[in-house]
């Protein structure tokens, strides 16, 4: 039997944040997804845009971790998220990782781009897949900037989103 916490999309997300599975989140793990994404794109890790990104999810981090110990624990993190700390902190830096994984620049990634960013980001390729086809709603074969950032920006604090398909869950299941 499954409990209803580990369940929510907040819990799916720290899940995949705590890469050691230790039950916390540290500013090497967290700030880690800039470097993997850089790397799986082919960047440089002193790119302006990557510089950028890191300096974006040291500030989420900082914003997250409210006792200042370093590590950001499930409670702190369900705490944390919600629409204001999503708009503070959290656009900006998901944005930042767009933007690293937008080869070409025109605010939009293409299948391939975006599967590459969200295995790098700690997706499945099936699950990256899936989100796809979700956002892609025009199927036009691209996912825009705002597109991508409303999809987990609606998932993180509601649930509900093409994006859940990324995180493996049915997005109609999740209303927690």
């Amino acid at each position: 039997m499954s409990h209803p916490e580990f369940d929510s999309p907040q819990h799916r997300i720290f899940a995949m944040l705590d890469v050691d599975g230790d039950g916390a989140i540290t500013q090497a793990e967290y700030v880690a997804r800039v470097d993997r994404v850089a790397s799986a794109t082919g960047r440089d890790a002193h790119d302006p845009l990557v510089t950028a990104s890191r300096a974006a999810h040291e500030a989420v981090f900082a914003d997250m971790d409210a006792n200042r110990d370093g590590r950001v624990t499930f409670e702190e993190y369900r705490a944390w998220v919600g629409d204001e700390a999503f708009e503070r902190s959290c656009r900006p830096a998901l944005g930042s990782l767009f933007d690293v994984a937008d080869a070409d620049a025109d605010g939009r990634l293409n299948r391939e781009e975006f599967t590459r960013l969200r295995r790098a980001a700690g997706n499945t390729e099936t699950d990256a897949e899936a989100a796809f086809d979700n956002l892609d709603t025009d199927h036009d074969g691209f996912i825009d900037r705002d597109a991508y950032l409303e999809g987990i920006r609606d998932f993180v604090t509601g649930g509900t989103s093409p994006m859940a398909a990324a995180y493996g869950t049915d997005r109609t299941a999740l209303r927690s």
